[in-house]
């Protein structure tokens, strides 16, 4: 099955208006409608059913129509010219699972900044693939420093 998020649910992601516990927050980051609700349960994140059924019962969530892979572009993407997010690397790793190791990494980073990092925090919540986490990480190593993001570097790039 197949979840978007809702109006309310965008609205949520930028005002913070419902308080979700970190678990809550990672799942709803996680639901871009290409996503099953078996991936984000299966992303390592320690993400539960219950915290997905809590985001649907907030009206955070709702299921796509047809229960396939949303089609409706991130903002500012096109689908046309979407790059092929699975597409192999030479270390055998997809861009796909090189932003889902990297994202809790760069979440994780961005969060200990606190308000000076709170608008860094913001964007890299609002990425949903690998070359918009990829885009970031510049301005995420000049705020944390070389050697903390020396993790989310290996992340990225695949060594």
């Amino acid at each position: 099955m197949i979840l978007v998020k809702t109006e309310t649910g965008h609205r949520v992601l930028k005002d913070r208006s419902v308080r979700l516990t970190p678990r809550q927050r990672s799942a709803f980051i996680l639901f871009d409608g290409h996503r099953s609700v078996d991936e984000v349960i299966e992303s390592g994140m320690g993400i539960v059913p219950e915290d997905i059924d809590q985001l649907v019962a907030l009206g955070l969530l709702e299921q796509t129509a047809s229960g396939a892979p949303a089609s409706l572009p991130v903002q500012g993407d096109s689908p046309v010219s979407r790059p092929a997010i699975a597409s192999a690397t030479p270390t055998g790793r997809s861009s796909q699972q090189r932003y889902k190791d990297a994202y809790p990494i760069a979440t994780q980073l961005t969060a200990s900044l606190g308000l000076r990092g709170f608008r860094l925090n913001l964007a890299v919540e609002g990425t949903s693939t690998f070359e918009q986490l990829h885009e970031l990480f510049p301005k995420i190593q000049s705020a944390v420093g070389a050697d903390k993001a020396a993790a989310l570097e290996r992340a990225l790039t695949g060594d």
